[in-house]
């Protein structure tokens, strides 16, 4: 069972997130907005665009995907990181 990586940047994290049709909606400064449409419902996210992504901002943004998603959090990371 994968755990959370310490390592991801935020373009990652997009790039990954992009299976759930979540799409950069715009870039302002160091941080990417992302916005997905999902059974007839928006959801908005702004990620950092760093490096490395701090694990409790991760941990923060997965639990929000996850939520709007209506899965684990998880079910979540095993998918996104196996």
């Amino acid at each position: 069972m994968p755990k959370i990586p310490r390592d991801i940047s935020g373009r990652e994290l997009a790039q990954l997130l992009d299976r759930y049709k979540y799409e950069v909606a715009r870039e302002s400064g160091s941080h990417l907005r992302l916005v997905s449409i999902y059974q007839n419902k928006e959801h908005k996210i702004t990620i950092p665009d760093h490096k490395a992504i701090k694990i409790g901002t991760l941990n923060n943004i997965l639990n929000d995907v996850a939520e709007y998603l209506k899965i684990s959090k998880q079910e979540l990371i095993n998918e996104l990181f196996k």
